[in-house]
């Protein structure tokens, strides 16, 4: 019976399996797809996280935002985060209000009565602003950490790759047969007799 039993599991049909599956694959895509979005440009991706400090961008944006920027074309009305030209290391959160990509972008804090006085041009725009979390703050320090990325990386890798026991496989276990138990047979003298009488046959339970 259980031989029976495990060889209609393995010879399950193989879209059920799939099927049954889909939960797990779909959860993986995910947490790839959520590394992908989040991956740091300093490591080579397409976003950057940036902490508000100062007032130039008020009520826009005030100190302690968290801001999510994405690579791409800016254009006249972005929020921007740039590299001002020969500051590789600066970040400055600021928005488009004129120029061009090839000849320089003018920029402005929404809180700021002048202009910047840089014009970056799109190589040094390191991104659009495209989501904002209010007041996150000091915590937030720990989220623009490279190495934090490169950790979960790491962990989404080893958590595809480690070895998993299929239910399939559980199923299909042999299981080891019962030891049989001997049968002894004792034989005694009867009373008043010098011929041994047999003993009753052990009755084993099925």
């Amino acid at each position: 019976m259980a031989r029976s039993a495990a060889h209609a599991v393995r010879g399950e049909p193989a879209g059920r399996r799939a099927l049954r599956a889909a939960p797990t694959v779909l959860l993986y895509l995910l947490g790839a797809l959520a590394v992908w979005f989040v991956w740091p440009a300093s490591l080579g991706g397409c976003t950057t996280l940036t902490i508000v400090s100062g007032h130039s961008m008020e009520p826009t944006l005030t100190t302690g935002d968290l801001v999510v920027a994405r690579c791409g074309q800016a254009k006249v009305g972005d929020i921007v985060v740039y590299a001002p030209p020969g500051m590789d290391r600066t970040r400055v959160i600021h928005r488009v209000v004129g120029g061009d990509g090839a000849g320089g972008w003018t920029l402005q804090g929404d809180n700021n009565a002048w202009e910047d006085p840089f014009a970056p041009t799109d190589d040094r725009v390191v991104g659009i602003a495209r989501l904002r979390v209010p007041g996150i703050g000091a915590a937030a320090t720990v989220l623009v950490n490279p190495w934090l990325w490169f950790s979960v990386l790491i962990l989404a890798a080893a958590l595809l790759v480690w070895p998993t026991r299929s239910r399939d496989d559980v199923a299909g276990a042999q299981v080891a047969p019962a030891a049989e138990v001997p049968v002894v047979e004792a034989a005694v003298p009867a009373a008043g007799t010098d011929t041994p009488a047999r003993a009753p046959d052990a009755v084993l339970a099925p």
